[in-house]
Order: C-alpha cells, then structure tokens, then sequence
C-alpha cells in the first residue's frame, strides 16, 4: 500500500518543509482515507513513514483504522525521496511481512507506484494527489526481488472520489 501524505498547511511561509502540519483539508482527507481502510479491510502488518511531520500526522490521523500494534518506522531516508530510493527501502523488507503501508511524498510515491505496474496498468494511476491510496498485489513473495512491473494493481483511490462515493 502506497499512501500519499494528505495537505500540508502552507499558512506560514517560514515553517521549514519537514516541519509544515496538515491544513484543515488534510486532516478531513484523514478521515476519508481512515473510513476507506475500515471498510476495506486494509491491514497493514508493518508502516514505513518519511520523517516530515505531515507524513507523521497522516499516520497518526488514520490509526484508528489500522490495527493496534502495527509497528511504524519512522524514517528521514524516506524524507522527499525518489523512487529508486523507496524501492531500495522496500527491499529491505524483511520477507515475513506480508502487508506493508509506505506513506511518503510526490514525485517519488507516484513514480514508484506507476514503475511497479505492468505497462498497461500504468494509466490507472495518472496522478497521485494528496491523501491518494494505491494497493498494488505483489507479484513475488520475497521483498528484495521487487522491481518493475512486479506488481498487480488492486486500487487507487483518492479523498475526492471516496467523497463523492459516499
């Protein structure tokens, strides 16, 4: 599972990024992205997070909906990174680890979500706003053999369409 951090407040000019809270609107999407997890059942068994404080807030804002002892690493590596970088971290995963939630930043979250597909499902994927969620199904069992088009989509949803289906 691939999560987008959901709005940052922008409110103050001189808030230094890793430090900018979640706007109003974010903390909503929260919620919206919390529901969708509840009703799908989404359980993640493990949570790597960027160390940015909205990426932090995000987490914390859904994990409610996620189970109670779901271990979260909080990373700076994962700070604005690319997605070779998020694919390297990803394959350190340890194999026992079923289920995995990353939430990070644009452009690599979006990057790494499109390189993981088939070619053909690329498209279903054509921009990665904030709070957007892709479940992509591994194609292998073993972490460390992840890479391109590796992956099966499952879905991807954002807060605007989870609104308007409610």
């Amino acid at each position: 599972m691939l999560l987008r951090h959901a709005k940052s407040d922008w409110a103050d000019a001189q808030t230094p990024d890793a430090r900018r809270p979640l706007s109003r609107d974010g903390r909503d999407a929260c919620v919206l992205v919390a529901e969708h997890f509840a009703a799908e059942r989404l359980a993640p068994d493990l949570i790597l997070c960027s160390s940015a404080l909205r990426t932090r807030q995000t987490v914390q804002r859904i994990a409610a909906a996620l189970p109670p002892d779901v271990p979260v690493l909080t990373e700076d590596r994962l700070y604005l990174a690319g997605p070779d970088e998020l694919l390297g971290r990803l394959r350190e995963v340890d194999d026992g680890v079923p289920n995995l939630l990353l939430v990070g930043h644009n452009p690599g979250i979006h990057a790494l979500a499109v390189g993981l597909l088939a070619q053909a499902d690329r498209a279903r994927i054509p921009t990665f706003p904030t709070a957007a969620l892709a479940v992509l199904e591994l194609g292998t069992r073993r972490w460390a053999e992840l890479g391109p088009a590796s992956t099966r989509f499952g879905s991807f949803v954002t807060p605007r369409g989870l609104r308007h289906a409610s």
